[in-house]
């Protein structure tokens, strides 16, 4: 596993938004999905605010590869499913990220940190 250079961490974590692609079985990436992000330490996460029927979090599942992108930063990434790496307890601290880092969209944030969406928690790490 690569880190993130502070930098990255940075950039994508204090963006609004990220463009997220993820790469299909064939290699190619699919067109691209905007996204909110939040950082956690020196970690970087994403959820599906529609749940696992969302469609950009249904192509994470293919090869759990993709690619990241915001703020001048382009990094292909792997998409690690936080409860399967073990990090369970990681949910409540984006919870509040989310809830810190999206102050005025208080409907928004009640959707992407509903239980649905909490099944979807992902890890986002360069390759």
């Amino acid at each position: 596993m690569s880190a993130w250079s502070q930098d990255d961490l940075d950039r994508l974590g204090d963006a609004g938004e990220v463009e997220v692609s993820s790469a299909r079985r064939d290699g190619t990436l699919s067109r691209t999905r905007t996204v909110w992000i939040v950082r956690v330490g020196d970690q970087l996460y994403l959820r599906s605010v529609n749940g696992p029927d969302g469609a950009w979090y249904r192509l994470t599942r293919a090869s759990h590869q993709g690619r990241i992108e915001a703020r001048g930063v382009a990094r292909d990434v792997t998409w690690v499913d936080v409860d399967a790496a073990g990090e369970p307890d990681v949910g409540p601290a984006v919870d509040a990220e989310y809830a810190r880092k999206y102050p005025g969209s208080t409907s928004a944030v009640a959707r992407i940190t509903s239980p649905l969406a909490c099944t979807t928690i992902m890890r986002v790490e360069p390759r």
